[in-house]
């Protein structure tokens, strides 16, 4: 994404406003939820007061767990989509569904069929073919190609007009400015294939520990709690841990030197909106389903995402990523 101002935003403050925005729209679900069951004439006060009520009494302090690693989910997703091509990451984080099946099986106890076994060791070995190198001989086809010519300049004009045309992209900086590292890095970020997958699994582990216990907090209430109240809880105690550790800790230097909002733009809101609806959605499908189902069809998004990459980055579908997506 091109910088906004000379700046990139910062993807813990787009941590941070996603809860934010998870709590104003579960909300307002929930108010509106509970004056369906009042008198018309009832305060707002009052509604106020028992959607605090039920936020905050019974065992709402387990969703503190469930809330700080979806937070940790969150911010390794940040990072591993920053360092891999979409569609490497959407195929990547289909390994979620392992360790939801052994979660679910562990806090659950939930058992699973030979089938659905099967099915995750086919995950496994998909997960595992993307990860492999491909040849890249596309790259060299150029010097293989005999038609391709080479033209050297005879003349002091032809030497100038390369000049102007090599330096027209260069900074004009002394070479001793102490910040051209990072706003190189800035202009021409470089993905790093390793970490990027390795944030992935990681994002993906704490996912599934996080849902599988969120849909154990559902199940096994003693009394029963709207699931919008729960969304309440969760995106409650999800700000604490993104705004102490990941805004004032993390990028405190950054947010005080640029400002919270350097480098958003209407992609970067459109993407936290579509965060926050995905997250919301989960919790339904947690609720009426159960995680494994709700991974498995997420595997619909790798073809999505697949077909979004191609038409908007451009992207060139290895032989590794279509044999791990079919």
């Amino acid at each position: 994404m091109p910088l906004v101002g000379g700046h990139r935003y910062l993807p813990l403050t787009a941590v941070f406003l996603c809860e934010v925005l998870k709590l104003t729209i579960c909300s307002t679900l929930a108010l509106y939820e509970m004056s369906r069951s009042m008198s018309p004439s009832t305060p707002t006060t009052s509604l106020l007061g028992g959607l605090a009520n039920a936020v905050f009494i019974g065992d709402s302090w387990k969703l503190a767990i469930p809330a700080s690693l979806y937070v940790l989910q969150n911010s390794l997703q940040y990072f591993a989509i920053s360092n891999l091509d979409t569609a490497i990451f959407q195929v990547t984080y289909q390994f979620k569904i392992l360790p939801t099946a052994l979660f679910s099986v562990i806090l659950l106890g939930r058992p699973l069929s030979p089938r659905k076994w099967l099915a995750l060791a086919l995950l496994m070995l998909g997960v595992a073919i993307v990860q492999l190198p491909a040849a890249d001989t596309a790259s060299l086809a150029h010097l293989k190609d005999p038609h391709i010519g080479y033209h050297f300049p005879w003349s002091l004009d032809a030497f100038r007009g390369m000049g102007t045309a090599a330096s027209a992209p260069l900074y004009k900086r002394s070479a001793t400015y102490e910040g051209i590292q990072e706003d190189d890095a800035l202009e021409f970020p470089k993905m790093n294939t390793s970490l990027g997958i390795v944030a992935a699994l990681m994002g993906c582990t704490a996912s599934s520990l996080a849902s599988v216990y969120f849909e154990k907090i559902l199940k096994d209430a003693v009394h029963p709690v709207s699931l919008w109240v729960r969304n309440v809880q969760l995106a409650f105690y999800s700000m604490f841990p993104a705004l102490f550790i990941g805004v004032f800790y993390v990028d405190g230097e950054r947010i005080a030197h640029n400002g919270f909002f350097a480098g958003y733009n209407g992609t970067v809101w459109a993407t936290l909106l579509l965060q926050a609806i995905g997250g919301m959605v989960v919790s339904l499908c947690v609720n009426y389903a159960d995680n494994i189902a709700k991974s498995f069809a997420m595997g619909i998004s790798i073809l999505i995402s697949l077909c979004a990459s191609a038409w908007f980055f451009e992207f060139e579908m290895t032989r590794n990523v279509g044999d791990a997506t079919g």
